[in-house]
């Protein structure tokens, strides 16, 4: 398949990108799950609580069985109590969920068609910033017609990483660190050819 080349406000050639990437359909059940796993796996699931018999003291019982007109009670600690333990304690556990790598790989190729399908995938050839000022960036943006985005490019690039960190609708991401939260999260992605390219070889 053809994705529109952009520079500036001007549209260019057509590049040609391989369809086993962006020409496939798109699998909403598989995202949904990969986008999930990869939610979960970034909560700590380090919440902790004390039971009763973790709970110091406790180990007197409070008054005699019988006579006080009281109700009985065995332990200061009781859930019911104040300074108790809890009944049903959280512990830390994982919240990790299996995705093996085909199943990643493959949602990130049904994301990049969709993008591709609906021309929320903007093209360019380069986006060599001659400074770090994110004015620049906005300008080089605004002639794109892009608010929310997210750049692709090869690899790190300190310019455009100092130039985006200010505006919090726009990320810079080596294709290196692609993820499917990112792709999801902004309304259309920049990539230059050779990121599309390093996409390509990584995804075939």
């Amino acid at each position: 398949m053809k994705l529109k080349l952009v520079n500036g406000g001007a549209s260019g050639s057509e590049i040609e990108v391989s369809d086993a990437t962006f020409g496939r359909e798109y699998n909403e059940p598989l995202v949904h799950q990969v986008l999930t796993a990869y939610m979960a796996a970034g909560r700590a699931g380090t919440k902790a609580q004390k039971t009763r018999a973790q709970v110091r003291g406790g180990g007197k019982k409070p008054w005699r069985q019988k006579g006080t007109g009281s109700a009985r009670a065995g332990s200061s600690r009781s859930p019911i109590w104040v300074g108790g333990g809890r009944a049903f304690a959280a512990s830390p556990r994982s919240y990790e969920q299996k995705v093996n790598r085909k199943m990643y790989r493959g949602a990130i190729r049904s994301m990049l068609s969709e993008l591709a399908r609906q021309e929320r995938l903007v093209v360019t050839d380069g986006l060599d910033l001659e400074a770090p000022k994110t004015k620049m960036l906005v300008g080089r943006l605004k002639d794109l017609g892009l608010d929310s985005v997210l750049i692709l490019v090869e690899a790190f690039d300190e310019r455009l990483h100092l130039a985006s960190r200010n505006l919090p609708a726009v990320q810079v991401l080596p294709v290196a660190s692609l993820d499917p939260l990112s792709l999801a999260r902004h309304d259309k992605v920049l990539a230059t050819v050779g990121a599309l390219r390093m996409l390509e070889e990584r995804l075939a």
